[in-house]
């Protein structure tokens, strides 16, 4: 994609190297330089930032610092060689295509490229017992020691593609579910919908106090008010498979320091240097702004089938059961974005501090619909409507039965680490997103089923009654539904149509 730009891209940033440099990223955007850059070089240059490989001469690792962006919690044992890399507390790669490569750059990961979710919020995980310091080596914030099934959640690596419109979606329904909020009086209440998205109901005692008891599908901390007569945000974060990141910008700040040991001047200062390694200004605005976009613009996932009358048939079969037992419900195949929607803007308005927020810096718009961008991409309907077929509802869902439930993670992340509520851990999960799932294996948030038949009967709790409706059908019906499945796909590099065949030929009769 882009390979000319991109070229350029990689060119410039070598040309402003050094005769035995060995930094990744030579050259980085100046802020303001994102607004001059045409729209394909900008994008190739998140797309270089995206694949860099950081060294320590980029500021690559964090000698003093945890993932969280803490300080270490004992600073007499930095993260340095040959204690730099770490594969549960992290940093744990080299860049994001190391985990973002399946079926091409942008993409999920293999079992291999799984995260160990807040185990960075330890200093470098040993499992060693003679190892005393409170989240250093072994112990957690309570005294108690991990192993490595308790550290953390281990998660499996998301795909991107479409993610723009994934976040539009999301501030969509966010600004819908406050307008809502916003006409309840006190006394009243309200139930909140989104595009169709029923999410319980937000209520206020007489003296204006909210009631969230009653909200169902929205993160924790979007229901926490910051004061007894201050609303809560209602914000839907559309990423982390627990929904707890507001935008792609947030994401990618947290993952270049979590997992790279990389400190935007964003969230950390400008010529600060605040994990020790020498570095100041690892990455500037202007470089998240490009690699934030280079995500939001990845061409959308659409559907593979072959052209066979066989699997024709138990493809529009498949896709038939799996709405008649249930799990479009929450696999919900389409939602509308508006003809505004269509619009990514940087940075996103919900973004939650230690993120560039509007205001800090002018806005930097993109016509998703752009026929510029990497192809395939969703075309506004005759009303200037978008319908984006992610098969999600973007909201929270029970899906372990019980505690005892293999599925069940450790910690909540929703909650502060070493609260009650962190340690009960977590059975909450956004509804995935199934277009792109097919090829982008393994499945389920911990990646630990290698075929989609085992993590649909996996469901339970708000799942469980599609789970039996899908056992309770005929063999071949079941094979059906698997079958459309395995049609949802992220699409050959430069096709064009969202629908294809075996070879990558459109498909405009499907």
């Amino acid at each position: 994609m882009f390979a000319p730009a991109l070229l350029m891209a990689c060119a410039v940033a070598a040309g402003a190297g050094e005769i035995g440099s060995e930094k990744a990223v030579p050259r980085h955007l100046q802020d303001g330089e994102e607004f001059l850059l045409p729209i394909t070089e900008l994008l190739a240059f998140g797309e270089h930032l995206f694949r860099a490989a950081w060294t320590i001469q980029d500021g690559g690792g964090r000698p003093l610092t945890k993932g969280t962006g803490a300080p270490l919690a004992d600073a007499g044992a930095p993260l340095v060689f040959p204690r730099n890399f770490n594969r549960i507390s992290a940093p744990d790669a080299n860049s994001c295509f190391g985990c973002h490569a399946v079926p091409r750059v942008g993409g999920g990961g293999d079992i291999v490229a799984n995260v160990f979710v807040l185990g960075q919020r330890f200093d470098f995980v040993t499992f060693d017992e003679l190892d005393s310091t409170l989240t250093g080596g072994s112990l957690d914030e309570l005294g108690r020691r991990v192993t490595v099934a308790s550290v953390g959640n281990e998660r499996l690596t998301l795909g991107m593609f479409g993610a723009g419109y994934i976040e539009m979606l999301a501030r969509e329904m966010t600004a819908e579910l406050q307008a809502i909020r916003d006409g309840i009086p006190p006394g009243g209440a309200a139930p909140l919908h989104a595009k169709g998205i029923g999410f319980g109901v937000l209520a206020r005692d007489s003296a204006g106090r909210w009631d969230t008891t009653g909200v169902e599908g929205i993160p924790a901390a979007s229901l926490v008010p910051p004061g007894p007569n201050t609303p809560p945000s209602l914000v839907i974060r559309p990423f982390h498979q627990a929904g707890r990141v507001v935008s792609l910008r947030e994401f990618s700040n947290n993952a270049f320091n979590h997992h790279h040991g990389i400190q935007s001047t964003e969230r950390f200062g400008t010529g600060t240097d605040p994990d020790g390694d020498g570095v100041v200004d690892e990455m500037t605005r202007a470089d998240v702004t490009a690699v934030s976009l280079f995500q939001a613009t990845l061409p959308v996932p659409g559907q593979v089938v072959p052209r066979s009358r066989e699997y024709e048939a138990a493809i529009r079969l498949g896709e038939r059961r799996f709405g008649e037992i249930g799990c479009a419900d929450c696999h919900v195949p389409s939602l509308a974005l508006s003809p505004a929607g269509a619009i990514y803007t940087e940075p996103n308005p919900y973004n939650p501090p230690g993120n560039l927020r509007p205001g800090e810096a002018r806005e930097l718009a993109v016509d998703l619909s752009s026929d510029a961008l990497p192809q395939p991409r969703l075309k506004p309907d005759r009303d200037g409507w978008i319908h984006v077929p992610a098969y999600t509802d973007l909201k929270l869902h029970y899906l372990c039965e019980g505690p005892d439930d293999p599925n069940v993670e450790p910690l909540d992340m929703q909650h502060p680490p070493g609260s009650e509520e962190f340690f009960s851990g977590n059975c909450r999960f956004l509804t995935k997103k199934l277009w792109g799932a097919a090829n982008e294996p393994p499945f389920f948030h911990h990646g630990k089923f290698t075929t989609l038949r085992e993590a649909v009967l996996a469901h339970g709790a708000d799942g469980a009654a599609s789970r039996a409706a899908f056992q309770a059908l005929p063999a071949g019906e079941r094979d059906a539904v698997i079958e459309f499945l395995k049609s949802l796909q992220v699409l050959p590099e430069g096709a064009r149509f969202t629908v294809v065949d075996e070879r990558g030929r459109p498909r405009p009769d499907w």
